[in-house]
């Protein structure tokens, strides 16, 4: 039972990483630009929330969704400040402003907010399920989660192929120029990429408030740089390969803090990693790209 219930816990924090990853593969397989802010976003998404409940007095699901406006609203001046003047710009130029408003994020949050953590109180208010008469329990902030991601993964899915504007983001995706001299709007559809990133960042803040309840600057830190290496382990760029990059990510992870070693677990992760890459640098789902000379 023990090893089931790592296992869980490991998938619980692997949907984590996956929301994370799904805002991450969004912007690069469109922009093509890794938007390394994107962890800090999350940050903002928790303390939004927080306040919402705690200043504003908000029951948790209309604080969420004013972190999911925030955060919305965030992503998309981010886009339109700091990320579309370089639009034409080297992709280290675009690296370098993207790790600069990262930056930026936390030192605005330190100014506000100080240094010191906040005990952030869970918005998922759902039973603990138990189940093999009681030895095996699992939290309803765990079942929330992994219904969540999953719920999301399938509902970005069929937005992307299904409806116009998905339809306009392949597009782009694809070749810039073409989808310009098709009419679509390159600028609006970008745009759009960031705000559903930004407003999964929001859902996956609340969510790893409410799994680790403990909300500090950095908070997004972290889990921002595990959902990247679990967009690239899944294929960066495929909606499908982040969902599973993230869930092998939280299992590898929680396994390894349970029966090697706490303190290596990251290092495990990390190296796995390493060895995928080496083996399929695409990663799991990702596709090779010819470049025509």
């Amino acid at each position: 039972m023990n090893f089931l219930s790592h296992l869980i816990n490991g998938i619980s924090l692997g949907s984590i990483y996956a929301i994370i990853a799904l805002g991450y593969t969004m912007v690069y397989g469109i922009a093509k630009m890794l938007n390394f802010a994107h962890g800090d976003i999350i940050m903002v998404g928790g303390f939004a929330i927080f306040n919402a409940v705690n200043m504003l007095g908000l029951a948790p699901l209309p604080a969420i969704v004013a972190g999911v406006l925030t955060c919305t609203a965030l992503g998309v001046t981010i886009e339109f400040v700091a990320y579309r003047p370089l639009r034409g710009a080297s992709s280290l130029a675009v690296l370098i402003t993207a790790i600069g408003v990262s930056y930026l994020l936390q030192n605005i949050a330190l100014l506000a907010f100080g240094s010191n953590a906040r005990q952030f109180s869970s918005v998922v208010n759902v039973p603990t399920l138990k189940l093999a008469g009681g030895r095996l329990a699992i939290s309803g902030v765990t079942i929330v989660t992994i219904i969540t991601s999953i719920i999301i993964m399938i509902i970005l899915t069929t937005f992307v192929n299904k409806t116009r504007t998905g339809q306009a983001m392949l597009a782009v995706s694809e070749d810039n120029g073409a989808a310009t001299l098709m009419g679509i709007n390159v600028n609006k559809t970008i745009t759009i990429t960031f705000a559903i990133g930004s407003a999964l960042a929001a859902v996956a803040g609340a969510l790893l408030c409410s799994t680790y309840p403990s909300l500090t600057p950095y908070t997004g830190s972290m889990p921002g740089i595990k959902a990247f290496v679990a967009a690239v382990f899944g294929g960066i760029g495929s909606i499908p390969g982040a969902m599973i990059g993230g869930v092998l990510l939280g299992v590898i992870e929680n396994l390894s803090k349970a029966y090697i070693s706490s303190q290596l677990s990251d290092a495990i992760v990390f190296s796995v990693l390493i060895v995928v890459l080496v083996v399929r640098p695409t990663g799991i789902l990702g596709k090779k790209i010819q470049e025509k000379v």
